[in-house]
């Protein structure tokens, strides 16, 4: 089997809010970025990446589209289920840029489950549950439409939240307390600064909110500053941001940062490397949350096989990014209910990307 051509499209995805806040920033939307990988036996892959902006990491849409003209030719001719190799052939032709690589390598995954004929969770190993939890971000604002968020994401079956905090410690605080004050204990929270505390910032939050049942997710941006945090506050704490490498991971779980990690598979420059982070975070007795920056369907899909193929027992959860965009990019992925998603069972992603949506290509590769 040989990769013969290689398309990139794009796609707006408004959010069905209107709006996302975290981090002092206000994104009323994401830009998708889709991969499709053709091979001469007629089986097709698909990958999907869609940064929040470009303030939340270094990927950011233009750069992805220019990195995608210029690796994707590098694939062509290649075997597609030769995911270990092409990542190396990828990292040889392009230094880092780990966003650029990734719906490249989802795609590769997806044709080598469907030339296994296997669903995607299964060829990574077996599918450990049938669903997997999911948490909602409740995005910064007033105290009152925060807990207007919150009330219809739990009337919709969400049972854990992901309240964005990072602004003003004591505001803060005193947003958090408004939303557990109207929870009952069925509700896991989550306190999601994304790393725009200082540690001072931070441990004056954790000070205020002494007695609320919360776990604390990403207050600073470095290690060390977390670790500050870490050593003066008794309370439950995972990693997102600065888990972005296998340095990291191993120093969170040696000097005992956090109690879990994230793995964006973004981050990791697709599937090949984030499933080798997650093994390892696992077997060090870390939880997992398995997801991704956003997108929709395709990026969803991916999200929910890689989080299935996660031991259920440190799996912590995940999120369900098709649903909080007013675009489907692809059919298949089943229906969230009761606050929890499931992987289609279909071969490779398991489903079917929308052409009527995702239109024309903004450009292809192809081979001679």
């Amino acid at each position: 089997m040989k990769i013969t051509r290689i398309s990139v499209h794009g796609l707006e995805l408004p959010f069905r809010e209107g709006s996302y806040r975290c981090r002092n920033h206000t994104e009323y939307g994401q830009t998708a970025t889709i991969v499709r990988v053709d091979s001469d036996e007629g089986v097709t892959g698909w990958g999907e990446i869609a940064p929040l902006g470009a303030f939340y990491s270094e990927a950011f849409t233009g750069g992805v589209r220019a990195g995608l003209e210029r690796l994707g030719p590098v694939l062509l001719g290649a075997d597609p289920r030769e995911t270990g190799k092409l990542a190396r052939v990828m990292d040889a032709a392009m230094h880092g840029q780990m966003d650029v690589k990734s719906p490249l390598d989802i795609a590769l995954w997806d044709i080598a489950a469907k030339a296994a004929g296997l669903p995607l969770a299964e060829f990574l190993g077996g599918r450990d549950g049938m669903s997997v939890a999911l948490y909602r971000s409740v995005s910064q604002a007033s105290p009152e439409i925060m807990l207007d968020s919150a009330r219809r994401h739990v009337a919709d079956g969400y049972r854990r939240l992901q309240v964005k905090v990072g602004d003003d410690p004591v505001l803060d605080a005193g947003r958090l307390q408004t939303i557990a004050d109207d929870m009952d204990g069925s509700v896991i929270i989550f306190c999601d600064a994304n790393g725009a505390w200082t540690s001072h910032d931070a441990l004056r939050f954790v000070e205020r909110t002494r007695g609320i049942d919360y776990v604390l997710e990403q207050p600073c941006r470095t290690l060390d500053e977390n670790l500050v945090v870490r050593r003066h506050a008794a309370i439950p704490m995972v990693l997102d941001e600065s888990a972005d490498s296998l340095d990291a991971l191993l120093r969170i779980h040696r000097e005992g940062v956090a109690d879990g990690v994230t793995i964006k598979i973004s981050r990791f420059g697709g599937i090949t490397r984030a499933r080798r982070i997650r093994d390892l975070a696992v077997d060090l007795g870390l939880m997992v949350t398995v997801e991704c920056v956003g997108g929709a369907d395709i990026a969803s899909a991916a999200i929910a096989h890689m989080s299935l193929s996660t031991p259920e027992a440190m799996r912590l959860h995940t999120v369900d990014f098709h649903n909080w965009t007013t675009v489907s990019n692809a059919t298949g992925m089943p229906d969230v209910a009761d606050g929890v998603m499931r992987a289609p069972v279909g071969p490779g992603l398991g489903v079917t990307p929308r052409d009527d949506v995702i239109g024309e290509p903004l450009f292809s590769c192809h081979a001679a």
